[in-house]
This record gives structure tokens, C-alpha cells and sequence, in this order.
């Protein structure tokens, strides 16, 4: 490729730069699967050191700090604790259920559960579910960006809000017509803080 990009440049015909990026062991897959050699109570140790290397990853890349003495917790970050989601598997009903029921339990009002994927339908009832609770619970998608060093050194890593769409049909005769009901974009209040600091910085 590079080859490719000199003769075009020799050539004066127009190119695209690009950059190579290696992840290295920060890819999404290390923290997958263990090795399938070992006896079972080694296999177990490496099923939990991955999940917890896989935690404070997220949570570094989320600029959190760690947590103990929590069942479905793992981090804080100002006055909101963190939940981070399995690393293969998308965050369920279930999984949030039980953030809900630990937050019930020990008067935690303010959360957010990070996940790669999401269950379908999740959204906005579960939210709705756990304000009624008195909770205030946001949910946020963990981007490709926590596995690279650079980007989280550089404060570049965005975890965005779950974005969903609810409409209505509306049918009349031959004809149909679609109602946005509600919706939510991808949005992150971190987003503009950082850009107030670095408009501050420069």
C-alpha cells in the first residue's frame, strides 16, 4: 500500500493518506477464551483474570476508578457508579435487573451500565422502569477506541449514549404513515465538557 502511495505521489495522481494501527493485546478478542490445555481450576484463574483485566481496561478508557465491595459494580466515576457488560455477550434484561436490584438495596441513584451490544427492546422502558425507582440510569456503548492507548491518553475515547427510535403506524386505506413517538441520538454530556476543556486548553 505504502509502494502504491509513492508512485502516486511521483505520478502527481491524487491519493489518501492512511495510517496503520495495531491493537496489539488490547484487542476485543484477548479477553475472549482461555486456554484449553490447562486443568480446570487454571482454566477458571484465567477466566477471571481476563474478565478483570477486560474491566479495568473499560473502566481506565472510561476514566473511572475501581470499585470493591459491589455485586454488579465495578467502577465510579464522579458521583455516577459504573457497571461494565460482558465482554461477549450483549447486556440483557436480566443484567440490568439486577444493577436495579443492587441499586434498590443500597440507595445508589445514579448509574451507568457500559455494554458492546444491547439487548433488543431494551430501550427506553428499562430506563423509564429504573426512574420510577428513582434511579438515573444511562446506558452507553463501549466503542472500539478503549482498546487503543493512544486514544484513551489523549482523553479521545467517546462512550456514547444508546441511541432508539419508537414510532407509530398509521394506516388509512392503501396508505401508511409513520410517526415518530420518541427517540434518543447519540449523545454524551462528557463530549462537551471535553471540548470546553480543550477550548480552554488552546
Amino acid at each position: 500500500m505504502i509502494g502504491v502511495q509513492r508512485e502516486m505521489k511521483k505520478s502527481g495522481k491524487d491519493f489518501r493518506a492512511f495510517e496503520v494501527l495495531n491493537l496489539g493485546k488490547y484487542e476485543h478478542q484477548h479477553y475472549i477464551g482461555i486456554n484449553e490445555n490447562l486443568g480446570d481450576e487454571e482454566k477458571q484463574k484465567q477466566l477471571e483474570q481476563k474478565e478483570k483485566d477486560f474491566v479495568a481496561l473499560i473502566l481506565h478508557a472510561y476514566w473511572a476508578e475501581i470499585v470493591t465491595n459491589f455485586s454488579t459494580f465495578h467502577g465510579k466515576k464522579q458521583n455516577r457508579l459504573v457497571s461494565v457488560g460482558p465482554v461477549n455477550l450483549p447486556v440483557t434484561r436480566l443484567f440490568v435487573e439486577e444493577v436495579i436490584s443492587e441499586c434498590r438495596q443500597k440507595r445508589i441513584t445514579k448509574v451507568d451500565i457500559l455494554g458492546f451490544e444491547f439487548e433488543m427492546g431494551l430501550f427506553p422502558n428499562v430506563q423509564e422502569e429504573a426512574k420510577s425507582k428513582g434511579i438515573d440510569l444511562s446506558l452507553k456503548y463501549i466503542p472500539r477506541e478503549a482498546f487503543d492507548k493512544r486514544a484513551i491518553e489523549k482523553n479521545q475515547v467517546v462512550f456514547h449514549d444508546v441511541s432508539y427510535i419508537e414510532v407509530t403506524p398509521h394506516i388509512k386505506g392503501n396508505s401508511i404513515s409513520v410517526e415518530l413517538t420518541d427517540f434518543s441520538v447519540h449523545y454524551n454530556q462528557d463530549t462537551i465538557a471535553n471540548a470546553e476543556a480543550m477550548l480552554k486548553e488552546g
